[in-house]
């Protein structure tokens, strides 16, 4: 049938989230100077990334393992936080965009290096920006289901390689970078580091938890092309994906009003692309603006990982009982809404 899939959880409850900061920050001043010839070649001003996409600076790893090692210190602490043993842990899935290589799984090394259990399933989810999301309707199904009892998702991103190759392409001459070239590559430039980790467990067991609710999907698949990705550089129509993604968003939004009602929640914990997708669901949605806590200004778009990280920082101003929303978006196209009682 057309329209959402809508879901309905009974007994699985977030435990906790963390989230772990990559170290070395990359200013979009700083870039702006790396790139300062092309954008004068391109008559074009320096400060795009600032007033356009809102984005002050972003993260990097300082090590070429940083993704992985960022994905296990996440975990480490989201099961310290959540109060079980690594024994305990029944399913993990990785949700990163970020790989070095088809096969194996990125989940495997994760699994290896968190010292987790034999009996502990493990896999790669991957749905663009969308798969920490997907992973967290995935384990309350799964525990709904009793075919699990802890699940820890894991994320880690890595866009240095994408950064580099897109600065190198942008600059070169023999390349002959157009303005158009210039402006279906502008995303690449807002993509941060960073890890983020969450553990979901049964509701009846942990009653500090706290509550997922339910939520729906829905998909926008004709728009498959819209932003295509590899270590060589993010390709995108921003207007198209602004344009399809808003629709989408908001056709997914009236269609839950039969099933739930998301208009007056504490929180809407949103996955960070810039300022003008924030603005445009803002507006759209008639959101508080005031409720719609950010993290693109200073870590830019982290992937999977910045829904997550998002929820990790606005966790310590939430109240027991609060109602928060999670609202994903992934290339594709594909949205999700998660709802939490926090």
């Amino acid at each position: 049938m057309p329209g959402n899939t809508t879901f309905h959880h009974q007994n699985a409850s977030l435990l906790s989230v963390a989230e772990v900061e990559a170290p070395a920050a990359l200013t979009s001043k700083e870039l702006d100077k790396r790139l300062s010839d092309a954008l004068k070649r391109l008559k074009l001003p320096t400060g795009l990334l600032q007033r356009v996409a809102g984005v002050r600076a972003r993260r990097n790893w300082d090590t070429p393992d940083g993704a992985i090692t960022g994905a296990v210190e996440a975990g480490r602490r989201a099961i310290e936080a959540a109060g079980i043993s690594r024994d305990d842990v029944t399913v993990m899935v990785n949700t990163s965009v970020t790989r070095e290589h088809l096969e194996p799984s990125v989940a495997v090394g994760i699994h290896h290096k968190l010292g987790l259990p034999s009996s502990a399933m493990n896999f790669d989810i991957t749905n663009a920006c969308l798969g920490f999301v997907n992973a967290m309707t995935l384990a309350s199904s799964l525990i709904d289901a009793g075919q699990a009892k802890y699940v820890l998702i894991v994320n880690g991103e890595d866009a240095r390689k994408v950064q580099e190759a897109t600065v190198e392409r942008i600059n070169s001459l023999e390349q002959a970078v157009s303005r158009d070239d210039f402006m279906s590559e502008f995303a690449s430039l807002t993509l941060g580091c960073g890890a983020a980790a969450a553990v979901i467990g049964p509701a009846d067991q942990h009653p500090e938890g706290h509550r997922i609710i339910g939520g729906v999907t829905r998909a926008a698949s004709q728009h498959h092309g819209l932003c295509v990705g590899d270590h060589r550089g993010m390709f995108t129509d921003s207007r198209g994906l602004l344009d399809g993604g808003l629709e989408l968003v908001m056709d997914a939004w009236e269609a839950a009003e039969e099933h739930f009602d998301w208009q007056q929640m504490d929180s809407y914990v949103t996955h960070q692309v810039s300022q003008l997708h924030t603005s445009s669901i803002i507006k759209a949605a008639k959101l508080d603006k005031k409720r719609v806590p950010v993290t693109y200004p200073e870590l830019g778009n982290v992937g999977p990982a910045s829904l997550p990280i998002t929820l990790s920082r606005e966790a310590a101003s939430l109240h027991r009982g609060a109602r928060v929303l999670c609202m994903g978006v992934g290339s594709g196209l594909n949205t999700a809404m998660v709802e939490i009682e926090w």
